[in-house]
């Protein structure tokens, strides 16, 4: 790759490189934090693990902050505007080089529009498009190793794969574990019995750390095979390590790295060569998932909003309303061809609902601090969105006119959304229930209380039982996608209803207060149809009694982290 040639301006080569510290020490800080997961896993210190996470998504914009106060004390009468293009060509000349040059630019490009106040959105003054090519790139040591097995000599590899970890908790019993896994590569044809001269599994140097979890991550190649595969590794008792599953079926390792989850804490020099690797795994997750799945957050947005304009220039349909009932707080609107919708937040609210803008945007950042358990849509969130005039669908236009006016500026050929969240697009769970019948059907229902539970289990009640704000995935999992009444679990109080008490009644007789919550009333509130109502009842009893939400409260008082699984029970190796 040849240099981009530096600026001559030196006040634009200062500009640049007061941004590229400040992204320097936002990585720095970034990768300290992601690699002391290892020693949060080894000392099963997990209420450490939930408020590091809940750290580093906040980092960022806390450096960009200071990379905005950095340039306001170089320039007290600011960068002039014209400065902006001499300073974006010496920040490309300062990257050569660089191992993270793709996250420095999305830092550049955050720093810029804050200082510039969103007035330009080109690619003279911003990274519309990247600069510097991240393909081949790699770090001091190399990103993934390879472990080559020979014929009568698997174990011995797989027992260098656990060890290649460096843990240093002991394991509770190595021998069985690599005859685990060896019976499981074998039974499920990973590997063939004769082993070609080339095959080799590939492992990811750093361990993936998420919640009570490590994951090794890697891909098996043999011939012209490529197999991707992942270990967790969980902790027993007493601190010692067993291996809980092999994981191979290409599904449950896309439900692994599901952006209903925490994101993951992994220690990675190069992160673009983390993401190639990934991307080989998994070739049907964008790029811009991946980003966000490592904690890279801002950089999956850039990725995302670099997918989005580039499917506007290439299709032609129109962004409409979403399918579904609509909700009395946002306005939700998608574009048919892509498969994600945009949720906009209303100028008022329809009664009954008494919350304000201020509360909704706090809800969905405890989402995003929150883990997700699989069970909660995550979310991009942007601001001054500039889309196509002419790609917006009339009837859409008059949903924003009478409920959200404030959101949407004309400029030129462009409409401007003031403030938005883009989520991946499900089915409204009560549109599916009406498509369903017979087993199907049960099955979905025993879906929404595992949500339930899942959901509680991480401190988090939905709010609004309202089937409309559920949906169902392409894999067939129940999420919860409406925010604005999500709390704490622990804020809640669970009653039994009174003797006595009529369900049919408008106004209870008895005293009820603003966090008081009845379970027995759930199946009523959440199913019209007496049938699901009683199939609710049937699969979920426990859901229906105070009792069992208030042990759960009990629980998460108490520091427990659940043991919740991103992967399917019957691929777990058994327990003693």
């Amino acid at each position: 790759m040849a240099r981009p040639r530096a600026s001559r301006d030196p006040t634009a080569l200062t500009v640049a490189r007061t941004i590229l510290a400040g992204f320097d020490k936002h990585y720095r800080m970034f990768r300290a934090i992601s690699a002391a997961a290892r020693d949060r896993f080894e000392r099963a210190a997990w209420t450490e693990v939930i408020a590091a996470h809940a750290t580093r998504v906040h980092m960022y914009d806390q450096r960009v902050r200071e990379g905005v106060a950095a340039l306001q004390r170089r320039f007290p009468r600011g960068v002039p505007e014209r400065l902006w293009p001499d300073a974006k060509h010496a920040y490309m000349g300062l990257l050569y080089g660089h191992l993270q040059p793709e996250c420095a630019e999305t830092f550049f490009n955050s720093v810029s529009t804050r200082v510039l106040n969103h007035r330009y959105f080109n690619n003279a003054h911003m990274f519309v498009r990247p600069a510097i090519s991240t393909e081949h790139l790699d770090g001091t040591e190399p990103t993934y190793r390879a472990f080559y097995p020979r014929s009568g000599d698997l174990r011995r590899v797989l027992r260098n794969i656990l060890h290649s970890a460096q843990l240093k908790n002991r394991f509770e019993d190595l021998d069985r574990d690599v005859d685990r896994l060896h019976d499981a590569l074998r039974r499920r044809g990973a590997l063939p019995a004769v082993l070609p001269d080339n095959a080799q599994l590939q492992l990811l140097r750093s361990p993936f750390f998420r919640n009570k979890a490590a994951y090794l991550v890697g891909r098996i190649l043999h011939g012209a095979t490529e197999c991707p595969f992942a270990i967790p590794l969980l902790h027993n008792g007493r601190r010692q390590l067993f291996v809980d599953a092999l994981l191979l079926d290409p599904a449950d390792i896309a439900s692994v790295f599901s952006l209903g989850r925490a994101y993951f804490m992994v220690d990675m020099e190069v992160p673009a060569a983390y993401v190639s690797f990934l991307q080989a795994m998994m070739p049907r997750k964008p790029r811009a998932e991946l980003y966000t799945m490592l904690g890279l957050q801002k950089q999956g947005k850039t990725l995302f909003y670099r997918d989005l304009q580039a499917h506007l220039r290439h299709s032609e349909d129109h962004f409409v309303v979403a399918p579904g009932t609509h909700g009395m707080v946002m306005l939700v609107f998608t574009l048919p061809s892509f498969p994600y919708v945009f949720k906009v937040i209303r100028d008022q609210f329809d009664p009954p609902k008494e919350t304000t803008p201020d509360a909704v945007r706090e809800r969905y950042n405890y989402v995003k601090l929150h883990d997700r358990v699989g069970r909660l849509a995550d979310t991009l969130e942007f601001s001054d969105v500039p889309l196509p005039a002419g790609r917006f669908d009339h009837a859409l236009l008059e949903q924003f006119a009478r409920k959200a006016p404030s959101a949407l500026e004309l400029q030129k050929d462009r409409r401007i959304v003031t403030h938005l969240y883009i989520e991946r697009r499900v089915t409204p769970l009560d549109l599916h229930l009406r498509e369903v019948t017979g087993p199907e059907k049960r099955d979905v229902i025993r879906g929404i209380g595992d949500c339930l539970k899942e959901l509680a289990a991480a401190d988090i009640f939905p709010g609004d039982l309202m089937l409309k704000n559920f949906g169902v995935t392409r894999y067939g999992r129940v999420v919860f996608y409406d925010y604005d009444e999500l709390c704490p679990l622990t804020a809640c109080n669970f009653r039994r209803l009174p003797e006595g008490a009529d369900e049919g009644l408008l106004e209870p007789w008895f005293g009820v207060g603003a966090q008081d919550l009845f379970p027995e009333e759930f199946p009523t509130f959440m199913f019209a149809d007496p049938e699901a109502r009683q199939m609710f009842r049937e699969e979920h009893p426990e859901l229906c009694e105070p009792e069992w939400w208030q042990q759960t409260q009990a629980g998460v008082r108490a520091g427990a982290l659940a043991d919740l699984f991103p992967y399917p029970h019957p691929v777990r190796f058994p327990r003693p």
